[in-house]
């Protein structure tokens, strides 16, 4: 049976979706591998892969760029290159991953999966986390605890799943924060 290896991904944009807007930032960070029925937790602050981007349209919402506190000039002139970012995040993810497969996991999935997933396919052709390899942390919450998925909020989980480590909307920052409650979750024994 081949592994998994769990990529926990986060990432800031400067709008609600992509193509009209740009995603300025993303961070990775290796949470775990899962071989059958075993999971085995990484440091997740041990392989990562970060990365600001240059923007690729001018349209944008202030409130949006103020959440991640990136300065949005600063990134038009030196960000880097999607292409170039997303190619060197395809091959990094394919160097950690090594045989196993990859499986993005974010909180929630639904924004970052969007973002990671329209600019791999625009602008590598294709993705490493295939069309639908991943796992969104908030429904594995809500799905292990038996509660709505309204109820599946970090404020309302046991502190013990919880990671000790601040939400700072950085989002390599935080890409290692939710890797750490994805963690805690595949170990939990409610």
């Amino acid at each position: 049976m081949k592994a998994e290896t769990y990529i926990s991904v986060d990432i800031e944009a400067d709008g609600p979706i992509p193509g009209p807007y740009s995603m300025v930032s993303f961070g990775m960070a290796v949470a775990g591998r899962m071989r059958g029925r075993e999971f085995e937790r990484c440091d997740p602050t041990a392989s990562t892969f970060y990365a600001e981007l240059r923007p690729i349209s001018d349209d944008f919402v202030p409130e949006a760029m103020a959440v991640c506190g990136l300065d949005r000039d600063l990134l038009v002139r030196e960000g880097r290159d999607p292409q170039e970012a997303m190619k060197a995040a395809a091959t990094w993810l394919i160097e950690t991953c090594g045989k196993s497969t990859p499986v993005l996991a974010a909180y929630p999935l639904s924004y970052d999966w969007m973002w990671m997933y329209w600019y791999f396919m625009n602008f590598v052709g294709s993705s490493p986390f295939g069309h639908s390899r991943c796992i969104d942390i908030k429904t594995l919450y809500a799905a292990r605890a038996g509660v709505p998925i309204g109820w599946a909020t970090k404020r309302q989980m046991p502190q013990e799943l919880r990671s000790t480590r601040p939400h700072s909307h950085h989002a390599l920052d935080d890409a290692i924060e939710q890797a750490e409650l994805f963690q805690n979750l595949m170990d939990w024994r409610k």
